[in-house]
């Protein structure tokens, strides 16, 4: 048994039973770590633990097996975690326990970390990442925990920002009309395959029991239109897709809007701008909602955040974009709209994401004209 002191997020029971295995009717107690303070990180609300000796660091004191002892390491030490022994006090008196120091590359604020206030404000998606690194079989560990934590923090995302859409025509369903139950591990280091069973309500009132399905959990997307409307023309993207490839397609080389993924603490609206940046060399001011939605609903998680960007196209904008970081090798073309809207007639535009986006143009564009 060891004992350990947390001073962060790990003060929350359910999250700790969840990355530990369980407590196993460990006792929590109140403790303080001498010479310490817990300071907000300058990105995101994370804890910091440093070194102030005229003050104590809060938290709690539990005392768990080796095998919860394990699953933290493997959960904190990937990320740069370090744990060393302290001496800490419990209700007043001394007592030796495992602490995780932070990495160093953490960037410290200047305002002290409340635990009470991350509880309010920043809960849900710490929770839901540790739902799934939790759930995972065989546990993530070391490298594979790193590599796959960027993902993980997206799927997590993506889940609280999902929203019941309007129900005025479609049957508006209660929490009791559908269950899903999960069939075997997930598979995927960067999207995940999850096998599940699927009961839910028919439409003539029985229930659909035990059917099988696959899901492919993806993340949620913002997709961009960069669009000059005093020359009236768009900018397209152009790079090879494994999908296409994949499906025999012998020309995989795709045209686009400009796209990527919304990551963890940032919004749709921020994300498309940031693509904008990374794969075309735009600065956007103006992002114009065009429609959210499902790319594919029988089989994907896969949402869709679209968006129309009036901007500055001239003649010698660039011709490349994308960040070498991500191996993005990406192609752009500047079309008139008329360009770009004989590309659906001819099917050499065959995104569908794409082909909705023109679609989109064309009734703005008439209402503007």
């Amino acid at each position: 048994m060891t004992t350990f002191f947390f001073y962060g997020t790990l003060r929350y029971r359910p999250m700790l039973e969840l990355l530990s295995g369980g407590t196993g009717g460990a006792e929590c107690r109140n403790a303080e770590l001498p010479g310490y303070r817990v300071l907000r990180s300058v990105e995101g609300d994370l804890p910091i633990l440093v070194e102030d000796q005229a003050a104590k660091a809060v938290g709690t004191s539990w005392t768990l097996s080796l095998d919860a002892q394990e699953r933290l390491d493997a959960y904190e030490l990937p990320f740069g975690y370090t744990r060393r022994t302290v001496t800490i006090l419990v209700e007043g008196e001394p007592a030796q326990a495992e602490v995780y120091f932070p990495p160093e590359s953490l960037k410290v604020g200047e305002e002290d970390w409340s635990f009470e206030g991350w509880l309010r404000h920043s809960l849900p998606l710490p929770m839901r990442r540790a739902a799934e690194i939790a759930a995972h079989e065989p546990p993530l560990v070391g490298q594979a925990l790193q590599q796959q934590g960027p993902m993980i923090d997206h799927r997590a995302a993506a889940s609280l920002r999902a929203r019941a859409a309007p129900t005025s025509l479609r049957h508006r369903a209660a929490p009791e009309d559908f269950e899903l139950r999960r069939i075997r591990p997930p598979a995927g280091s960067f999207f995940r395959f999850e096998g599940l069973e699927v009961d839910h309500r028919r439409f003539d009132g029985s229930r659909a029991a035990g059917l099988p399905r696959e899901v492919m959990v993806g993340a949620d997307a913002a997709l961009v239109l960069p669009y000059d409307e005093r020359r009236d023309r768009v900018l397209l993207v152009e790079q090879f897709r494994s999908g296409p490839a994949r499906r025999g397609d012998p020309q995989p080389w795709i045209l686009e809007p400009v796209a990527g993924l919304v990551d963890a603490g940032e919004t749709p609206e921020e994300a498309g701008r940031r693509e904008a940046q990374e794969e075309a060399g735009l600065e956007i001011d103006t992002l114009i909602p065009m429609f959210t939605g499902y790319a594919s609903p029988g089989n994907a998680t896969d949402h869709f955040y679209a968006y129309l960007a009036p901007c500055d196209l001239p003649d010698d904008h660039a011709t490349s974009g994308g960040l070498e970081s991500e191996q993005e090798d990406l192609k752009l073309h500047l079309l008139s709209f008329d360009q770009a809207m004989a590309l659906l007639d001819s099917g050499e535009a065959n995104a569908v994401p794409l082909i909705s986006m023109l679609l989109w143009l064309d009734r703005w564009r008439a209402g503007r004209r």
